[in-house]
C-alpha cells in the first residue's frame, strides 16, 4: 500500500482523535495511535495510565493488542500523535513489542498536536531489535 499524503493526513487525524480516549490523570499527556493493518482496517489506541506507573500501557501497544486480538498479523503503517508541540515517537518498550510483528521498512508517522510530523521507517526507529522477523 502506498503511503500518500492523504493517507498520512488521515492517519494523523485519526491518531489525534484517538488520543481523546486517553486515561492520563497523572501525566496529563494524551497520546493516540492509529495502526493500519494489511487488511486495510485501522486499529486505534490511546495511553492508559495507572497509579503504578509500571502498569501503564502506551497508545501504540493498545492499538496492536486490539489488532492481534482480532487476528491481524501484518501491518502497513503506524501513526503516533501526542497532545503537545513535540513530535511523539514510540518508546523503547513499544518498539520492542512491535518488532515481533513489523518489518523494518514499515512507515511510522510521528506527529504532534498541530499535525506536524516526521516520517520514519520502523528500522530507523529500532535498528537492532531482538526479533523473530527477518
Amino acid at each position: 500500500m502506498e503511503l500518500t499524503k492523504e493517507l498520512i493526513q488521515s492517519m494523523i487525524d485519526t491518531a489525534l482523535s484517538a488520543k481523546e480516549k486517553a486515561y492520563a490523570p497523572y501525566s496529563d499527556y494524551h497520546v493516540g495511535a492509529a495502526l493500519l493493518a494489511k487488511s486495510g482496517k485501522v486499529y486505534l489506541g490511546a495511553n492508559m495510565e495507572n497509579v503504578s506507573f509500571g502498569a501503564c500501557i502506551c497508545a501504540e501497544r493498545v492499538a496492536i493488542v486490539k489488532a492481534l486480538f482480532e487476528g491481524e498479523r501484518e501491518f502497513s503503517a503506524l501513526c503516533v500523535a501526542a497532545s503537545d508541540d513535540d513530535i511523539c515517537v514510540p518508546c523503547g518498550i513499544c518498539r520492542q513489542f512491535y518488532s515481533e510483528f513489523c518489518k523494518g521498512d514499515m512507515p511510522v508517522i510521528c506527529a504532534n498536536e498541530t499535525g506536524d510530523y516526521r516520517l520514519y521507517t520502523f528500522g530507523e526507529l529500532f535498528p537492532s531489535p531482538f526479533s523473530s522477523i527477518e
